[in-house]
Order: C-alpha cells, then sequence, then structure tokens
C-alpha cells in the first residue's frame, strides 16, 4: 500500500514510523530540535510549497529515516491511509 503526500510524493505505508501535525508537535521543544536536526543532516523532502500543515517520519528496510513535510492535513493522510480497508466493509 501507499500513501499520496501531494504533488508527485508517493511512500510505502509500511515506511511509515508517523504522520504528526506540524501545528501542534512543534510546541515541544524535542519535536522542533528533531525537524532542526533532521533538516541539517539533509534527511527533510519538502512536499509542496504551500503552507505545511503536516510531517511524516518514514524509515525504510536499509534503516534510513526520512521526514515528509507535506501541506495535507493529518486527519486527510489518516484516512488516506484506511481508505481501502473502510472499502472492504461495504
Amino acid at each position: 500500500m501507499y500513501l499520496h503526500l501531494g504533488q508527485d510524493t508517493v511512500i510505502k505505508m509500511d515506511e511509515i514510523i508517523g504522520i504528526f501535525d506540524l501545528e501542534t508537535s512543534t510546541i515541544s521543544k524535542i519535536s522542533r530540535a528533531y525537524l532542526a536536526q533532521a533538516e541539517k543532516q539533509g534527511r527533510t523532502v519538502n512536499v509542496s510549497l504551500e503552507l505545511p500543515k503536516s510531517f511524516v517520519v518514514c524509515q525504510k528496510e536499509t534503516g534510513e529515516v526520512t521526514v515528509y513535510i507535506s501541506q495535507i492535513s493529518t486527519s486527510t493522510l489518516r484516512k488516506r491511509t484506511g481508505f481501502v480497508e473502510g472499502l472492504s466493509n461495504l
């Protein structure tokens, strides 16, 4: 399964560690420090030039961690992750 994060960016759902709301999670100093460190290390991918609303932390099988910054809200991304499961209940 794949999750569309916006623009031309699609990720494998089994690589997702977490989906976070950018506004509420950056209240924490730890979250801000994590995002700053990821950016310094070149592990962030900005999916769109629009106002960011969420970030998705992914880890590949190799152990490489990437942080995707998306303009799509966490609630929409969460709904997209269960889209196919919802169809099976019909």
